[in-house]
């Protein structure tokens, strides 16, 4: 019966072992393959991307705002043509 017990423990703890040890040595292999990155010196800095991605999204947004003012403006002249075609429908009925 202990040896059962002791037997499922070790059956159930190996995989555990396995995958910490897996956890500890990915890290390492990532450090030693940093030396490709390129250097810090050619590379702009964080604060210029952020400017041109803010730059980039700034113009998408004002591209989408004239996009919507624009068909907010065809839709409101739809709407007075379709009141006026009706108003004059009525008044040629009447």
């Amino acid at each position: 019966m202990l040896a059962s017990c002791l037997l499922r423990r070790a059956v159930l703890t190996a995989p555990l072992v396995f995958v910490v040890a897996l956890l500890v040595v990915e890290p390492v292999r990532a450090d030693q393959e940093a030396g490709t990155a390129i250097p810090a010196e050619s590379r702009p800095c964080v604060d210029c991307h952020a400017f041109e991605f803010m730059q980039r999204a700034l113009q998408d947004l004002k591209k989408t705002a004239y996009n919507l003012d624009t068909r907010t403006e065809t839709l409101l002249l739809q709407v007075e043509k379709r009141n006026l075609c009706d108003c004059v429908s009525a008044n040629l009925l009447n």
